[in-house]
């Protein structure tokens, strides 16, 4: 068999339609859109139209949102790792890093990163320099003699805020409580004594005065 003798099978290539090519193809005139209409017209598409109900598109809810500034990570497995190493394309005495497991074949690009999962079984020791690692992943490599250097620190959690911290505002003055302690002085004080009478005068003249 030769190039120029290679053929489809029977049946794989249909071919098209001719319309509006006179009445006798049996498809000339209308070319097969019927009479008038909208649908009979060029530039129309009523996809997703529903006769002026709601459409579906519109009846299902929203759902979430795409992360402008997310991060597009590489993932690679311990399996394919120790593949690599088998195979004699990544050198186990050396790092283990994007730019080596380009050169590998492992991965095709680096994106964002790679981050390590520990899918598979890894038995040589090696030095993995990762954007990010799974704590199991990490485990494995340090189990078999390796380590594992990540590139990107974890993002900081925010610290649960104490209800003290929140509640340190300065402190207002405990009026009523004031106000209930001078009355409690002022009830404990000793009656005003009578005040003493003035030089020759005496008490009888003083209730005098008093009743007039």
């Amino acid at each position: 068999m030769r190039l120029n003798e290679i053929r489809d099978n029977q049946g794989a290539r249909k071919p098209a339609k001719r319309v509006g090519r006179g009445i006798g193809s049996g498809t000339g005139k209308t070319a097969g859109r019927g009479q008038k209409g909208q649908k009979s017209r060029s530039g129309v598409s009523l996809q997703g139209f529903e006769g002026g109900q709601m459409p579906l598109y519109r009846r299902l809810p929203k759902r979430g949102f795409k992360n402008p500034f997310r991060k597009r990570y590489v993932v690679v497995n311990l399996s394919t790792l120790q593949r690599a190493v088998d195979a004699g394309k990544l050198d186990p005495k050396g790092p283990v890093n994007a730019e080596t497991m380009r050169t590998a074949g492992v991965i095709r690009r680096a994106r964002d990163g790679v981050r390590l999962l520990a899918k598979g079984e890894l038995k040589s020791a090696l030095t993995v320099e990762v954007a990010g690692a799974s704590a199991a992943a990490v485990a494995a490599v340090e189990k078999a003699g390796g380590s594992v250097v990540t590139t990107e620190k974890p993002a900081d959690k925010p610290a649960p805020a104490d209800k003290e911290a929140a509640s340190d505002k300065p402190a207002k003055a405990d009026k009523p409580a004031k106000a209930q302690e001078a009355k409690k002085e002022d009830a404990s004080a000793p009656a005003d004594e009578p005040a003493p009478a003035e030089p020759g005068t005496t008490a009888d003249d003083d209730s005098e005065n008093k009743e007039e």
